[in-house]
């Protein structure tokens, strides 16, 4: 607000995360946001985090409703078709580990700092993608769901073959290893991609626009073979700044500000919420009990 030169006077509502994510945070978030509210006699609105990354096209580059978005974090990955800041419809997603959850495994298991994925991205620029003979889960399946388990229990098995071998495991190892799974999952998600376009094309007549959001669409790999798909079906591709790809505030603004003009208004009942699909229509893929259905 500094830097913005304003101050609380000057808004017209308070946007909160308040879910999903880890309680804790959520929560402290939650109740923040209830205290600036009640001070200030601003509305508050409750903004789904993954809503927020979905509707990220729409702040960097005005799309249009509808489209295809590929959500693809360290929690999550999922095509949903976005219909309003508060419709979207879900055409397929993971069905155990996310992307961004397998790459920070992956760079675990080989030594690499975290985040992964940033660390895994640049050790896989020294490697050869082809050394090592990777899956890519799924793609003997129809639909769009997808799975990264495997992948990272396959590279783990390389790595204790060749660490068994050799009694170590070098940094070309390493790279090699990087390069072969960032090669994979790229595959799989261009391949489901595909999949989930034409899925896209024949529920929507007028826009056609496939657009990726989340921290894994900062991976420029994954970034560019996602765009070699849509430029292939003739479909306009969007992604946005790298700056906005990770978690962060000015997205959660964002769809605050779409969800005001549509009349949204939380009081000071809003909950943090762990689990908060994006699609609360179509069946559960992941979790579900007393804390609710994941995606």
């Amino acid at each position: 607000m500094a830097a913005s030169g304003l101050n609380l006077k000057d808004i017209d509502a308070i946007a909160v995360t308040s879910g999903p994510g880890l309680i804790g945070g959520v929560l402290a978030g939650v109740m923040t946001a209830k205290g600036l509210a009640t001070a200030t006699g601003k509305p508050l609105i409750g903004v789904n985090h993954l809503a927020g990354h979905a509707l990220t096209p729409r702040l960097t580059d005005s799309l249009p409703f509808p489209y295809l978005m590929l959500l693809v974090s360290g929690g999550h990955c999922q095509f949903l078709v976005a219909h309003a800041p508060d419709h979207f419809t879900r055409l397929g997603g993971t069905i155990d580990d996310a992307p961004g959850e397998a790459f920070d495994k992956v760079a675990k298991l080989l030594g690499l700092p975290q985040p992964g994925g940033p660390n895994v991205e640049r050790a896989a620029t020294e490697g050869d993608a082809n050394r090592f003979s990777f899956p890519r889960p799924l793609l003997d399946r129809p639909g769009c769901d997808m799975s990264f388990s495997g992948l990272k229990t396959a590279l783990m098995r390389t790595r204790d073959g060749l660490v068994a071998d050799r009694q170590a495991l070098t940094a070309n190892d390493r790279a090699d290893l990087c390069a072969g799974f960032q090669a994979a999952i790229a595959d799989v998600l261009a391949e489901k991609s595909r999949r989930a376009v034409a899925e896209y094309l024949s529920v929507a007549s007028d826009a056609h626009t496939f657009a990726v959001a989340g921290g894994v669409a900062a991976n420029q790999t994954i970034r560019a073979s996602l765009k070699r798909v849509a430029n292939y079906l003739d479909v306009a591709f969007t992604a946005p700044p790298l700056a906005l790809c990770t978690d962060n505030a000015a997205m959660i603004a964002w769809a605050g500000l779409e969800l005001f003009r549509a009349g949204h208004r939380d009081g000071t009942s809003l909950a943090a919420r762990p689990r908060w699909p994006l699609d609360r229509t179509s069946q559960p893929m992941l979790g579900s009990g007393k804390r609710g259905a994941k995606a």
